[in-house]
């Protein structure tokens, strides 16, 4: 078989080539220089050409210098060679803080996001200058030292608690052996936990919470169990007494279920917007009909101020109708020493909404810390409070999911002393 070896001279040649006309600007700039000598300072025309002719042979014989360009990056300055203008490119094109670094630990670039997650970032300047964790220490270290891939989750607390998954991963040249390339180079990229921990502390939490408030009625089930079928066996006014307590605790049971498996199906629907038309006047008057015997049995009067005509808005008409049922309900609850709840239905006079319905007590409001967590599911502010009045905890929660897919606005406002006001805002 016959090979042509033309091929490699004329590769020879395009090296060249490509060399002289790199260093074009160098060899322009020198050439200037030489003229003038020519014409200042008597340098002798021929010698003046022979140092530009041996020039012009060093610059195409010599193989390329590493130039370095130095890049301003917002947030974040930049150092990268030629050979890593890709690489850099590359790391840009990721959505995840992304930073190269080289077999010193020295930074050579900083991707955008990385430049937002670590501000005072400087390339040029080791790593741990901005990062200290041990954990992110050993790790670079370990990569750097056995050209293998290491990954850690990093726990930041400060200044807010997040969670990160690093991975530390050497980028290999073709043909080159990691420890023998003086170019090596390491990528660090950072992907956020942070959202995923606090769902499963939420879920958690919830399990724990959920089984915690089904617990307590069935160990009062049982107790009460064991003594009918004991002790109290034969005693009839016993006997009585205990069933009617089972029947509330098994009654509380059956609310807190069908609670989770309304806050469920609202989850579930979420992202899905309502279309039925509801008119929420004949809605609140309807709810209070509902109320009447719990108003009547805490000695409270439900008043209600409405417009003469119908208000309209777009909703699932039976999840309003438990929003509404909910916030009611508690005010009667929890405000009824102040004897009134007051329910006002009116223009929201907040763009991009069209009504406002404010439900108020005048009862013993809550200390403003606790505001912003009333919507939490399970968060009571005197649980034994809240189970004498068979609350499960979750009703807020389920107004908030609702209020949220009807794309509404839901404000809670109270003082001690003062009562609560609740303001529902929807389209």
């Amino acid at each position: 078989m016959l090979v042509s070896s033309s091929p490699q001279p004329r590769s020879f040649v395009v090296t060249l080539m490509s060399r002289l006309l790199s260093r074009a600007t160098l060899l322009l700039v020198l050439a200037g220089v030489l003229l003038a000598l020519v014409l200042s300072a008597g340098l002798h025309p021929i010698n003046a050409l022979l140092a530009l002719l041996i020039m012009g042979v060093v610059a195409a014989l010599l193989p390329a210098a590493e130039i370095r360009i130095e890049t301003v990056v917002p947030g974040a300055s930049e150092i990268v060679t030629d050979d890593e203008q890709w690489i850099a490119a590359f790391a840009d094109a990721l959505t995840d803080p992304c930073l190269l670094l080289d077999r010193r630990a020295l930074v050579t670039h900083a991707n955008s996001a990385a430049a937002r997650k670590f501000p005072n970032l400087i390339a040029g300047n080791p790593v741990t200058f901005y990062l200290r964790n041990p954990d992110l220490v050993q790790a670079i270290d370990g990569a750097g030292r056995s050209g293998t891939t290491r990954t850690f989750e990093l726990h930041e607390t400060l200044p807010s608690e997040t969670w990160d998954k690093v991975v530390v991963t050497p980028l290999r040249r073709p043909d080159t052996e990691w420890f023998e390339d003086e170019g090596r180079l390491l990528i660090v990229t950072f992907q956020s936990l942070t959202e995923l921990k606090r769902v499963d502390a939420m879920r958690s939490d919830f399990i724990a919470n959920a089984s915690h408030e089904l617990r307590t009625p069935l160990a009062s089930l049982l107790g009460f169990i064991d003594t009918l079928l004991g002790p109290a066996a034969k005693d009839t006014a016993a006997r009585e007494k205990f069933l009617v307590i089972m029947r509330g605790q098994a009654e509380r049971m059956s609310k807190l279920i069908d609670d989770l498996l309304s806050l469920s199906r609202i989850e579930m629907h979420q992202h899905v917007r309502p279309t039925g038309s509801i008119d929420l006047a004949a809605l609140l008057r309807e709810v209070r009909e509902g109320l009447q015997t719990q108003a009547r049995a805490a000695n409270v009067e439900i008043v209600m101020t409405l417009p003469d005509g119908p208000a309209t808005t777009t909703g699932d008409r039976s999840q309003l109708y438990e929003v509404f049922e909910n916030l009611i309900d508690n005010a009667v609850k929890y405000g009824s020493n102040g004897k009134t709840v007051e329910v006002q239905l009116g223009p929201a006079g907040r763009v991009g909404f069209a009504h406002q319905v404010s439900v108020t007590d005048h009862g013993p409001g809550v200390e403003p810390e606790h505001v912003p967590r009333l919507t939490e599911r399970f968060y009571r502010i005197d649980a034994d409070t809240s189970r004498k009045k068979k609350g499960t905890g979750l009703g807020l929660a389920i107004v908030k999911h609702i209020v949220h897919r009807h794309r509404g606005v839901l404000t809670i406002k109270s003082k001690p002393g003062e009562g609560m006001r609740v303001d529902v805002l929807l389209p």
